[in-house]
């Protein structure tokens, strides 16, 4: 077996630069050998960092290098089943940031590529599976001695979003996307249907953004799941989930006890008391470090943990009918592929996020 898995990120922006340091001063059994973006200049820069480190403009040269035994995708959305594909066709195990596409088209895609292939390479960055809060939550649920779950309430609240594009669908496709993923997560079954509500917009968002948006999941089994997405909170990033069972409930990413507020400080800064994370980096410290080291303790075996590209496209597929609704008001049912035909269906707590 080898000992060390050489990795190249595709995508140098905020997250493809933290999967890189963090391959770089936290990943055992990793070396980063490369990184790819159309920005050449900006891939020099941050390969320039680290002594060995290559920087391309090209994304498919980087996949296909003899030197890259796995890679990271944190490239846009819209390139990622090309990026994928390549992945796959070269035989190489990929950790592909959400969305895993753009459309539950090219998503069920990729999942037919796989599993035409014969063995999973594909992990799809849903990094709150190794959430340690997360993975407990999940425990807790799973053992029954709460009974049966019956509804989730999921907070997701940004301080802001760096781009002025980031219009009312995106908060679906790209924030969402984490809740649905949660669902699924703790409830071990499919999101049937979807309603996306519009309430009066933050004076602190673009012009015709809907933020913030709450969504109504229904589950296979019929529990409710609801989401508020808020990401031009001016606090800061906050992130949490209660689930409520038959005979109790679990409430995770509390940071205090008694009476809990936000509220924007004179420095600028959110807070509640104490400090609210400025980012999801913040926030998901630790669940990224555990997500990138199980995906390469994986490689290194030969294996894959971790969501799927069955979960990727899952979530993308509710993600498209949430903005279907977003667009109506109307509830929007989610039609799924046969899962009996694909390799992983709903996939459960990964070994590693123990």
């Amino acid at each position: 077996m080898t000992c060390v898995l050489r990795v190249g990120v595709v995508g140098v922006g905020i997250m493809g630069a933290d999967h890189a340091e963090r391959l770089v001063r936290r990943t055992a059994h990793a070396r980063l050998v490369a990184v790819a973006d159309p920005d050449e200049t900006r891939a020099c820069e941050l390969a320039g960092r680290f002594e060995g480190v290559r920087a391309t403009a090209g994304a498919l040269e980087l996949i296909t290098a003899d030197d890259v035994d796995a890679v990271i995708l944190a490239s846009p959305g819209f390139v990622h089943e090309e990026q994928v594909l390549a992945c796959l066709t070269a035989g190489k195990p990929v950790l592909c940031e959400k969305p895993l596409t753009m459309d539950s088209q090219s998503s069920l895609r990729i999942v037919r590529a796989e599993q035409e292939l014969g063995r999973r390479l594909v992990q799809v960055g849903f990094m709150r599976r190794f959430d340690p809060e997360y993975a407990q939550l999940r425990s807790v649920l799973a053992d029954g001695s709460l009974g049966r779950t019956l509804l989730l309430h999921n907070v997701h609240r940004n301080a802001s979003v760096p781009n002025a594009d980031f219009r009312s669908e995106m908060i679906v496709r790209d924030s969402l996307v984490h809740e649905i993923d949660v669902a699924r997560f703790l409830f071990g079954e499919e999101v049937v249907a979807i309603q996306v509500f519009s309430p009066a917009p933050t004076a602190h968002a673009a012009a015709g953004v809907a933020d913030p948006q709450v969504a109504i999941l229904t589950m296979a089994g019929g529990g409710l799941v609801t989401n508020e997405v808020f990401v031009n909170s001016q606090v800061g990033y906050e992130v949490r989930c209660e689930a409520v069972a038959e005979r109790g409930s679990v409430l995770i990413g509390q940071p205090s006890s008694g009476l809990y507020s936000t509220r924007l400080a004179s420095d600028g800064t959110g807070r509640w008391g104490g400090s609210v994370p400025a980012d999801y980096r913040a926030r998901f410290a630790t669940a990224y470090d555990l997500e990138v080291q199980a995906w390469v303790d994986a490689a290194l075996r030969g294996d894959t943990v971790g969501p799927s590209a069955w979960d990727g496209y899952a979530a993308t597929a509710v993600s498209s009918a949430g903005m279907a609704s977003l667009a109506t008001g109307e509830r929007v049912e989610v039609a799924l592929a046969d899962p009996t035909e694909a390799i992983h269906p709903v996939s459960h707590r990964p070994k590693e996020a123990s």
